[in-house]
């Protein structure tokens, strides 16, 4: 049960006076539902009203706070705007008010002649006449003027003037919080209490104060890392209480023990170790729930498989989920190969297999008949039932959450869980997402891999690019693909599926027949008729508009076209340069960018045409973008920080990481006043789900 102190904070934003439904409403999707949402959304800015009797120091294009009396109203007419004349108070100074389209009957009753008033406003100096249009504040007492004004993030339908106001009336009525965090650290540091940090973030006096190193925005962003990791570690320890279904390992002679020998390569040293670890964790009285971290082509849908054999192995199943239903094909046929005729039983289900198949195939995952089920979420759907499942695998499952994990792990009691994403997270990023989880990662790519060679050219040159591939894969004696990227950003679908069908049109001229189109608006019928095409070698070059629709592991596909490249971030760059390359044959990664670049995006493709090194080129894309940006976090399920920054923060996540691990070791069940304290923690950064698992033990 939350603590009586927090109710003031988890009252609804309609509780504010002057905020009604209507602006709730934007108020609610711009920072969130609660009070204390309110006071969790900073400010990125500060303007200094100082008050001036003295008109010499006033500075043009400055702002400032005046006192004024009323002297005359000049209504508008013939489109000029209505001005109201008045003089500084104690100076002949004259002050002009302008306003445009606003009600004379309203301006006569806020600017009342012969009555003085405080202005605050951009001031403009026009000869000796001080001019101020659209005064931000008209008001009686000096008092109701901030000298010091924070500017916050707004969006359609809010004004900084009533974000600020109900920002100040949370902290006037701020409930005092007890110390959660260790009395000696604390001490160390010299940060202010929580209580002190929360005015000091919203009462800024220069810009000097809103940045990430001051002592009250840092202690902030230890408290937000603090609780992620506490509610992480708790679910962790959770999870860690739960028996596992236990997996044998592995027997001599056995069917996995043939899968090695007629795999058509030699395992990498990483792969090997993970394989090791992974069977070591399934043997275990104790559920496993690990993730598998890789780089592009480091060999992760091979220690899948071998997860896999050891449940059926032992006659138990296991369960194969890829994100989207072409990767899930694309899993089911590769897997189908590397098998070959060994005795095991394999299945597919998405949301394609309807009626009598899917009826079928899910009497045979029932009853056994089926060893490994291979498809999309739809394998968690609540009529699919198995008949022994001993291990999920989740492919890229960087797109859900802790929560949802929890969620899925219910499916099965005790079930094995290895998550696997080829997108390489930062340390600082694995901590904050994955620290419920033991992690893995595969740090090595197979030796027969070639460099994959980038380079960086104008858009200006698509046209002759295209024509030089044409003439390239005619010429070859070895069979050449290519992949030719257009970017898509939500924000302009449509003009973007516009330009992939452009370029189609283009490059038709060019290949006639031989290229192929694939969007997020086809049919997954007739989308997967061009991939299988361009897998089979019918078409040379085929235009996507996403990384997943390209997810298709073609060997012949060598070269890969990347348009308006620098609209992308590092870890895009580096996934769609992951398609190709994958046979023997050297590949190349050609990006073509715009006219005006960024000095971000120069960085950017700069660093592509460095490294390959995909662990590497995810520390720089945290540096340039921020972790927000990294996977998109509210699509990836890492946490949207409002105080933390980890390009800045990051020493202090490993030091919440330790701090969170000595609490769970000392005070499990923060049962301790320190433990009581930080419930109030995990509470304010709504982890509140950590303490319903508390509460059930």
């Amino acid at each position: 049960m939350r603590p009586e102190a927090l109710n003031f904070l988890f009252r609804d934003v309609t509780s504010l006076s002057g905020v009604g439904s209507k602006t709730a409403v934007f108020l609610k999707k711009l920072c969130g539902q609660y009070l204390v949402d309110l006071l969790f959304h900073i400010p990125i800015g500060v303007i200094h009203r100082p008050y001036q009797i003295d008109r010499q120091k006033i500075i043009s294009g400055n702002v400032a706070t005046i006192q004024v009396c009323v002297c005359e109203h000049v209504p508008a007419y013939h489109r000029k705007p209505y001005r109201v004349f008045c003089v500084m108070t104690d100076t002949d100074c004259a002050v002009e008010l302008i306003f445009f389209n606003y009600h004379a009957d309203y301006l006569t009753k806020q600017l009342i002649v012969g009555q003085t008033y405080f202005i605050s406003g951009k001031i403009e100096r026009v000869g000796a006449t001080l001019k101020i249009m659209h005064p931000d504040y008209i008001v009686k007492e000096k008092s109701l003027i901030p000298e010091f004004e924070p500017i916050y993030p707004l969006s359609a339908g809010l004004t900084n003037k009533g974000m600020n106001k109900s920002i100040q009336y949370v902290l006037a009525h701020l409930p005092f919080m007890p110390q959660w965090l260790d009395e000696a650290f604390f001490l160390r540091q010299g940060w202010p209490l929580w209580n002190q940090a929360v005015q000091m973030i919203h009462h800024p006096q220069n810009p000097t104060d809103l940045m990430a190193t001051t002592s009250a925005r840092t202690r902030l962003a230890y408290d937000e890392l603090l609780a992620n990791q506490l509610s992480l570690f708790l679910a962790r320890a959770k999870q860690k209480k739960q028996a596992g279904m236990s997996v044998p390992s592995p027997c001599s002679g056995g069917l996995t023990e043939q899968l090695l020998q007629q795999l058509p390569f030699e395992l990498t040293g990483a792969q090997k170790k993970s394989i090791q670890i992974i069977q070591t964790d399934m043997n275990s009285s104790l559920r496993m729930i690990r993730l598998l971290q890789g780089d592009v082509g480091s060999g992760k849908t091979v220690v899948a498989l071998i997860t896999l054999m050891q449940a059926v192995e032992a006659g138990m199943q296991g369960v194969f989920m890829a994100p989207t239903d072409i990767l899930a094909r694309q899993h089911f046929d590769s897997i189908q190969k590397m098998l070959g005729n060994l005795p095991v039983r394999i299945g597919l289900l998405t949301g394609r297999e309807k009626g009598k198949k899917r009826t079928v195939l899910l009497n045979a995952l029932s009853t056994g008949e089926i060893d490994i089920l291979i498809g999309t979420h739809a394998v968690f759907s609540d009529d699919v039932l198995y008949h022994q499942l001993a291990v999920a695998i989740i492919d890229e499952q960087h797109k859900f959450g802790v929560r949802q994990r929890l969620s899925l792990m219910q499916k099965q009691k005790g079930m094995n869980v290895l998550v696997m994403t080829a997108t390489p997270i930062p340390r600082t990023l694995a901590l904050t997402a994955y620290g419920d989880m033991d992690i893995s990662v595969l740090d090595e790519k197979p030796a027969n891999r070639k460099p994959i060679e980038t380079r960086v050219l104008s858009l200006l040159k698509a046209t002759e690019l295209a024509e030089r591939l044409a003439v390239k894969i005619q010429q070859s004696t070895e069979r050449l693909q290519v992949y030719w990227v257009c970017p898509l950003v939500e924000e302009s679908e449509k003009t973007d599926l516009m330009a992939a069908e452009k370029r189609f049109e283009m490059l038709q001229k060019i290949f006639k027949n031989r290229v192929g189109l694939v969007h997020g608006k086809m049919k997954g019928v007739e989308k997967d008729g061009v991939m299988n095409k361009f897998a089979n070698g019918e078409l040379d070059i085929l235009v996507a508009t996403t990384v997943i629709e390209v997810g298709v592991d073609v060997k012949t596909a060598s070269i890969m076209v990347i348009e308006q490249a620098e609209r992308f971030g590092l870890a895009g760059l580096h996934q769609l340069r992951g398609r190709v390359g994958r046979g023997g044959t050297q590949s190349i990664c050609l990006l073509l960018h715009g006219k005006h670049l960024t000095p971000t995006a120069r960085e950017r493709l700069k660093i592509m045409r460095q490294t390959d090194d995909g662990f590497l080129i995810a520390e720089q894309d945290l540096k340039l973008r921020g972790a927000g940006e990294i996977l998109g976090a509210r699509q990836s399920g890492l946490p949207v920080f409002k105080f933390a920054d980890l390009s800045v923060h990051g020493d202090l996540l490993y030091t919440a990481a330790k701090d969170a691990q000595m609490i769970i070791n000392t005070d499990p069940q923060l049962a301790t006043p320190r433990g009581q304290a930080l419930r109030y923690l995990l509470y304010l950064f709504k982890k509140d789900e950590q303490i319903t698992l508390l509460n059930a033990g």
